[in-house]
């Protein structure tokens, strides 16, 4: 798997939850790095040594370079504590980290792509942050570990799997997936209708699960939950999953994205956005398959 690694509060979560979701894995923990620009205080110090500008230029790479490796390395110590085995990447990019990091995936080719979320899903103007451009152009699945509350962190221990299926061939890659990456835990398989489907407001209970022909006519497996929403709308769907992935213990979400026309991009459906920002889980984004 690939660990996208930045020192941070959330991505140490992200190493401890995903080791628990997926124990004994072998990790590359990636941590990509900028140089510092003029007004940092690292540029100022070492400005002091420098003969010229190349030279106080090399200087502060070779310094920042040094820091990304002390990052990277801590990374895999945590990755080691947690149970897996783990080495180091570290790559120089120029803006753009999600980007990168998506790159990154499509050249080693993981099984799973790993980011913390630092809980800035439901700020509208963030729409750029690493976590949600990784997800957008990754070609493989990636696991978004946002911030837990500590019921939510002890469901990753044993706790079930959820799919939310939609009765689509990607909502069924989803679950192939998840069952690979997720081995011996109970898969749930869950679907939320919106109001309108169900005849008018309803309570957010599950309705009794429909006969197994009904539900492979709709395109859903056969053990498939039906849930009801009160309202119209993604927020309400993914509200009402959360509802249910805490009722039931869940450790993990697991969601299909949708593709773009444009080549090699990929867009998430609304309500798997919404999910990411509310559904107060960790949450595995499935591309489709390439």
């Amino acid at each position: 798997m690939l660990l996208g690694f930045d020192g941070s509060h959330a991505a140490m979560t992200a190493v401890s939850i995903a080791a628990e979701l997926m124990p004994l894995r072998h990790a590359r923990v990636a941590h990509l790095w900028t140089a510092p620009g003029a007004d940092s205080t690292m540029h100022r110090r070492l400005a002091r040594r420098a003969w010229n500008g190349d030279h106080l230029w090399r200087l502060v790479r070779r310094e920042a370079a040094s820091t990304a490796n002390s990052v990277a390395a801590r990374g895999v110590t945590l990755a080691e504590a947690a149970g897996w085995t783990a080495e180091p990447f570290v790559h120089e990019v120029h803006g753009g980290e999600g980007l990168a990091l998506a790159e990154l995936a499509e050249r080693f080719r993981p099984a799973v792509v790993v980011v913390g979320s630092r809980g800035a899903w439901g700020l509208p103007g963030l729409f750029s942050s690493v976590s949600r451009t990784t997800v957008n152009y990754s070609s493989t699945p990636v696991l978004v570990v946002p911030p837990l509350l500590a019921e939510e962190r002890a469901a990753a221990v044993g706790g079930a799997v959820m799919i939310a299926h939609d009765g689509s061939p990607a909502a069924d890659r989803a679950r192939v997936v998840a069952a690979d990456l997720f081995r011996d835990r109970l898969q749930l398989v869950r679907y939320v209708g919106t109001p309108a489907i169900f005849g008018g407001p309803s309570p957010r209970v599950a309705i009794e699960p429909e006969v197994a022909g009904r539900n492979s006519e709709e395109g859903l497996p056969p053990e498939t939950v039906k849930l009801a929403t009160e309202e119209f709308g993604p927020r309400s769907v993914a509200d009402t999953l959360a509802e249910e992935a805490a009722a039931q213990g869940v450790g993990v979400i697991v969601v299909a994205s949708r593709r773009r026309s444009t080549l090699r991009e990929r867009l998430l459906g609304s309500n798997a956005r919404a999910l990411l920002r509310h559904g107060h889980r960790a949450v595995l984004v499935v591309p489709p398959d390439t």
